[in-house]
C-alpha cells in the first residue's frame, strides 16, 4: 500500500473531527472522498498529506512513517513525495506559470536548468507549453488549475492529494481537468487521492470513500 493510515484521530477543542479513521490507498490507484461540509474530508486530507499532526492513530506513506519525522525531515519528505492541488491553486502571482512549477524542484535541490526543463515538459503534458511565460492574473481558471497540477507533479511524488481541484470551474473545464486527473495514472501511474463534492468526479474514480460527522458511512 502506497498509504495506510489506522485510526486516526483529530479534534480541535472540544469537537471530535475525525474519530479513528483508517484508511488504505494502493499504488496507481484513483481514490475520491465525499461527504458533507464539516465531515472531516479536508482534514483528513490534510492529516495524510503531512500538513496537519493527528491527535492519534499511524501513518504510512509510502513505506515511511511519517508521524515520526520532525522539521526539515519532515518538509523534505513532503516536498519529494507528495504532490498538492488545492481548489485555489495558491500559485504565486508575481511568478509565470513556468516558474511556478519550477519552484518545489528548486525548493528541493533541482538545478535552475533541470528544474525548467521538467517545468516545460510538464506544462506541455498538461496544454500549456504557449502558456508557459503568462503570469497567474493572466490565465484563466482551467489554465490556472493545469499549471497547479504540473507543479504538484514536479518533484514525480507518490502521491497527489486533489482538495476540491474543480470547484470553480465551469462544466466544460471541469470535465476537461477531470479526464487529466485521470491521464495521469495512465500515463504515469500516478496514485490520486481526490476530496470533493462532483459526483461526476467521484464516478471517474477507482472506488469512492464517504466520511460522515468523521467516520466512514
Amino acid at each position: 500500500m502506497i498509504i495506510d493510515a489506522k485510526q486516526i484521530r483529530k479534534s480541535f477543542g472540544p469537537l471530535e473531527v475525525l474519530k479513528g479513521v483508517d484508511f488504505s490507498v494502493e499504488p496507481a490507484e484513483v481514490v475520491a472522498i465525499m461527504g458533507a461540509s464539516g465531515a472531516g474530508k479536508s482534514t483528513l486530507l490534510q492529516i495524510l498529506g503531512t500538513l496537519l499532526t493527528p491527535d492519534g492513530g499511524e501513518l504510512l506513506i509510502d513505506g515511511t512513517d511519517v508521524l515520526r519525522l520532525k522539521g526539515n525531515a519532515l518538509s523534505a519528505f513532503r516536498n519529494r513525495r507528495i504532490g498538492f492541488v488545492f481548489q485555489s491553486q495558491h500559485l504565486l502571482p508575481e511568478f509565470t506559470a513556468q516558474e511556478n512549477v519550477m519552484m518545489p524542484a528548486l525548493i528541493g535541490g533541482a538545478g535552475m536548468k533541470e528544474a525548467r526543463k521538467k517545468a516545460d515538459e510538464l506544462l506541455e503534458a498538461v496544454g500549456l507549453a504557449g502558456r508557459a511565460a503568462h503570469k497567474p492574473s493572466e490565465l484563466s481558471g482551467g489554465e490556472l488549475s493545469r499549471v497547479a497540477i504540473a507543479r504538484a507533479l514536479v518533484n514525480e511524488p507518490a502521491i497527489v492529494f486533489a482538495d476540491e481541484p474543480t470547484g470553480n470551474l465551469d462544466t466544460r473545464t471541469k470535465d476537461e481537468i477531470h479526464q487529466l486527473l485521470l491521464q495521469l495514472r495512465k500515463d504515469r501511474g500516478q496514485t490520486v487521492v481526490v476530496v470533493t463534492h462532483d459526483p461526476a468526479l467521484a464516478a471517474l474514480c477507482d472506488r469512492t470513500c464517504i466520511l460522515q460527522d468523521g467516520a466512514w458511512k
